[in-house]
């Protein structure tokens, strides 16, 4: 089973990435988690370069997409919302086949951004009718840097909660036709 965790941020030393990363370390046998963190390679979407015109970098972006099982998104919060980067991802999935019926979970590095997850669930629940809004993992990790993010998910409470996440999601998928 294949599963792409995609991380809102495009820092290099983003707290979402980090937590991503270090749930790939975590995944049951049989799972491979792979981390797309390149929001900003992906141009300014645009319908007029659909179809034909599609840019080389969202081909492969949502040749990506096609190829997985279910997706989990990590994501900071810009100005009480979806960073720019994330909704533009976002909006060259919507008027593509590759993510409809596609599960879709999040995950949280944070103690805050409630009002950024609210509008991306009402977005991700209108994108893909496999959006398993229940399914949420939060470790709040603000502050820490990438190696001390991957230390504390170590600690046995948070390698439970990803672990526990994890095989949910792995279940959700199965139940929903995904691959075995």
């Amino acid at each position: 089973m294949r599963i792409l965790a995609i991380s809102g941020s495009a820092r290099e030393a983003s707290t979402n990435t980090a937590l991503l990363r270090a749930m790939k370390s975590l995944t049951p046998d049989g799972i491979e988690l792979s981390v797309f963190h390149r929001l900003d390679l992906l141009p300014v979407f645009s319908p007029d370069s659909e179809d034909e015109a599609t840019p080389v970098a969202v081909r492969e972006f949502m040749g990506t997409v096609s190829a997985v099982d279910g997706i989990i998104i990590s994501s900071p919060e810009y100005v009480r919302s979806i960073p720019g980067g994330l909704k533009n991802a976002i909006d060259w999935m919507v008027s593509r086949f590759e993510v409809i019926g596609k599960p879709i979970a999040l995950v949280h590095a944070s103690h805050r951004g409630d009002d950024m997850l609210a509008s991306l669930r009402v977005v991700l629940s209108t994108v893909s009718d496999n959006f398993l809004e229940d399914m949420f993992l939060r470790i709040p990790l603000i502050g820490k840097s990438p190696e001390e993010i991957e230390e504390f998910v170590a600690v046995p409470e948070y390698e439970s909660q990803i672990s526990t996440f994890l095989s949910k999601f792995e279940a959700a998928i199965q139940n929903s036709g995904g691959q075995a």
